[in-house]
């Protein structure tokens, strides 16, 4: 993954294209500031694909959130502006399920963990979050587990 972003990086900044430049310099920074708090702890290789993909993850919902507090304000340049740097960052994620891929995917694991009642929401959660890191919006799952159990 941190190969395709770096090459993304040097075709950006090869292209010319500033706005792509900034976002991918953005998540190379992310990345960066992950592994040095890794170091410490005494992993001199880094962070893993899957904790990249947190990363991607997180700087999403940063900038939706960012978007809608934008436009809510009437500042509609920069709410484009974080629209685009999200579709930036999309582009090194794994496709995203529907809602019908999902729903299927959160039965399958309920059945597999064996889950039961509402008190197994947080073991169906986290073997979620496990087999679908960045596949799945963990916040509609999370509905579709409490549907299933409740």
């Amino acid at each position: 993954m941190r190969d395709r972003i770096n090459t993304s990086l040097k075709e950006a900044m090869k292209a010319k294209d500033a706005p792509r430049l900034s976002t991918l310099r953005l998540i190379n920074a992310a990345i960066k500031d992950r592994d040095i708090a890794v170091r410490s702890d005494g992993n001199d290789a880094g962070v893993a694909d899957a904790e990249i993909l947190a990363i991607l993850v997180k700087m999403i919902k940063q900038r939706q959130e960012s978007a809608t507090t934008y436009e809510e304000a009437g500042r509609l340049e920069l709410a484009e502006k974080e629209l685009a740097e999200i579709e930036v960052i999309r582009e090194f994620m794994p496709r995203q399920m529907d809602e019908a891929e999902a729903k299927a995917a959160v039965k399958a694991v309920v059945s597999e963990i064996g889950a039961e009642s509402i008190r197994d929401m947080g073991r169906v959660m986290a073997a979620l979050k496990e087999k679908y890191a960045g596949q799945m919006d963990f916040g509609k799952a999370g509905s579709a587990v409490k549907e299933l159990l409740g």
